[in-house]
């Protein structure tokens, strides 16, 4: 795959002393859940699953990189059948005690049919994903003509990218720092280029919206009564213009039948 004169590649924060991803993630598994259930990252599954909302009623729904099953587990709540998959067994025993359907599996590699459903999300997972165009292509083979997308990456064009950027690391599970995670920030141009290069122009780009638009640093969600104001500031921002500059992008993707990919093309 080429790139035009004017096209920038994605920046890769930590490049050396990277750790496996399976293996990492084995590890953190057993911190995952220590920090999930309030503040921040109680806010970013409280986001997600506010985007998710009108794609998942009465849908055969696949999240990619379900982890320990938190936000897998609203979702089933609504949805005809909900799978998940990642690549941890770490992962996987917490989401399977919850009694959820899950799969042992990569994004690069999903062990499904094509068009098996009609909803496909991933948050706080494609970022760490090192082969993001065939993660694309295999997400997009697997949901069904007129079916969504719910993506999630990390944008290089927010304050979030400048703060990580130039801050120290810090553990992120009990022997891995930040710094030893592959992590890819994405402009949004950059992931337009890739969605309309995934082979047969399979998947149209419907939506731009965002998570952490406004909050500056995640412990301000911790101060009372100001965390309300910002998590209420949020929900609005999520979807408006301003989204293309939050921290995470999600981007709601359209899969085309052939004949409209064909149509399009021309």
């Amino acid at each position: 795959m080429t790139r035009g004169p004017h096209q920038t590649p994605p920046i890769r924060v930590h490049r050396r002393g990277l750790k496996d991803n399976r293996a990492y993630y084995d590890e953190f598994s057993h911190w995952y859940e220590r920090e999930r259930h309030h503040g921040y990252h109680r806010f970013l599954d409280e986001m997600a699953l506010h985007l998710l909302a009108p794609y998942l009623d009465d849908r055969r729904v696949l999240e990619v990189g379900c982890g320990t099953g938190l936000i897998l587990q609203r979702v089933t709540e609504r949805t005809a059948h909900a799978v998940g998959i990642d690549l941890s067994a770490g992962m996987l025993g917490p989401a399977k005690a919850r009694g959820l359907r899950v799969v042992q599996a990569g994004a690069g590699s999903l062990p499904f049919r094509d068009a098996s459903f009609d909803t496909v999300y991933s948050f706080k997972v494609l970022a760490h994903v090192q082969d993001i165009d065939q993660a694309l292509s295999e997400m997009i083979r697997v949901t069904r003509p007129g079916g969504q997308l719910v993506l999630e990456f990390y944008n290089r064009d927010s304050l979030r990218w400048l703060i990580k950027r130039f801050k120290p690391a810090h553990a992120v599970s009990e022997k891995t720092t930040d710094h030893e995670v592959f992590t890819r920030y994405d402009s949004l141009s950059e992931l337009e280029r890739r969605v309309g290069d995934v082979p047969g122009g399979r998947a149209l780009l419907r939506d731009i919206q965002g998570i952490r638009v406004v909050t500056p640093w995640a412990g301000v969600l911790r101060w009372p009564l100001f965390g309300g104001l910002i998590h209420s500031l949020e929900r609005r921002l999520a979807t408006s213009p301003l989204a293309r500059y939050a921290g995470f992008l999600v981007l709601v993707l359209e899969r085309q039948s052939t004949s409209q990919s064909t149509l399009f093309s021309e």
